[in-house]
């Protein structure tokens, strides 16, 4: 018993009432999803392949679907040639498939040649700054190698007196006509002319200074001002500091990315800075002034007495400007950390000693009565064996 087919509707997914345009996006998704080139060796794929181009086939032409939506697939059973019993030759795949084989060769659809101007192509770099430098802008000076135009040919690349000829493969067109076979026949692609790459010109005599590029490559500086808040890895752009432009078209652009130096006390997270700064005992203990670094300078800050380590302090405004408005700044959040000295005198040790007798007796906290001595001797011995 042969297997029945499927509703041509719900095989392109598309509703009774779809418009063409809707059929042939929809036919385009699964072409390009389950093409035998795409799903080499799969049967199943090649099987859902077929089954969307013979609805395709179907409902692009505008009878064929009329005799669809009036008999169902009765309409083609009996018929010679083709996936249903009909011939498929008169069916519109050449845009579908001219994309579809244009991706897998390097093929393109467009029938317009490519010797019109065109902008360069940009060129990527970095540049190396300090955390500072981040946070409030810099001007920066970079050595890279541009290419100019050569002015013993003016950018012709032809030995002077000569001039570039008509490609004679593409007609000066810039692209080659050439077919590829597919399950439906033959499909018409076109690609840049491989032998001028696309400019439609060929050059007989090449100029000797430039050998035929008509550019000559030359070290520059470059000046780059990098703007206030800008974080690492991001990157500035330089307008036509890149290639040059083809048949008279733009230059490129130039992309510097910035890379930002590790900072030995501040750490960032978006417009916000992080940081610990140590805090004495005494200090923290009986409150007192401290001196914080940030990246304004020096600041003053009142620990109150009682602090305990980890306490978070935010300095409003002193952290790092937002792209788009430099006046406007994140916070610097500061971490106290309090400090124990390892170094006392006995004289320090002994006020130490009369302090913790005065506080709490921690010092002492095992010299309780005899049986609780006993106790937690006890549980020494348990714990240790």
């Amino acid at each position: 018993m042969a297997e029945q087919k499927r509703d041509y509707y719900e095989v392109l997914g598309v509703d009774k009432n779809a418009d063409e345009a809707a059929i042939k996006k929809a036919y385009r998704v699964l072409a390009k999803k389950y093409h035998p080139d795409m799903n080499p060796g799969d049967k199943e794929a090649e099987k859902k392949f077929k089954e969307a181009s013979e609805a395709y086939a179907v409902l692009s032409d505008p009878e064929k679907k009329r005799q669809y939506d009036q008999y169902g697939h009765a309409a083609f059973e009996g018929g010679a040639g083709g996936f249903g019993g009909f011939d498929f030759n008169s069916a519109d795949f050449g845009d579908i498939f001219g994309d579809i084989f244009g991706d897998f060769f390097g093929g393109r659809r467009s029938g317009r040649a490519n010797n019109g101007p065109m902008k360069g192509a940009n060129i990527r770099t970095s540049v190396r700054i300090t955390f500072e430098e981040a946070v409030f802008g810099v001007e920066k000076e970079i050595e890279l190698t541009l290419k100019d135009e050569c002015t013993t040919c003016h950018g012709s690349g032809a030995k002077p007196g000569t001039s570039p000829e008509t490609c004679p493969k593409c007609g000066g067109k810039g692209q080659v006509v050439f077919t590829q076979q597919s399950f439906f026949g033959t499909v018409r692609n076109v690609q840049t002319c491989p032998d001028c790459n696309g400019t439609g010109k060929v050059i007989r005599e090449k100029c000797s200074d430039c050998h035929g590029s008509g550019y000559i490559a030359n070290r520059k500086k470059i000046k780059i001002s990098i703007p206030a808040g800008i974080d690492n890895g991001q990157s500035v752009r330089i307008r036509d500091k890149g290639e040059p432009g083809v048949n008279g078209g733009p230059r490129g652009d130039l992309l510097a990315e910035v890379v930002v130096g590790r900072h030995p006390i501040f750490q960032r997270q978006d417009y916000n800075i992080y940081s610990t700064v140590p805090v004495s005992f005494a200090a923290a203990a009986l409150g007192g002034e401290i001196i914080i670094d940030t990246v304004d300078g020096k600041v003053i800050y009142e620990v109150k007495a009682g602090t305990q380590t980890d306490t978070k302090v935010r300095l409003k405004g002193k952290g790092v400007p937002s792209l788009r408005n430099k006046e406007v700044r994140g916070d610097h959040y500061v971490t106290l950390v309090i400090q124990v000295p390892d170094k006392l005198s006995n004289e320090a040790k002994e006020l130490l000693r009369q302090f913790d007798a005065e506080t709490g007796n921690t010092l002492r906290a095992t010299h309780g009565t005899t049986s609780e001595q006993e106790e937690v001797k006890e549980k020494k011995k348990k714990f240790w064996k």
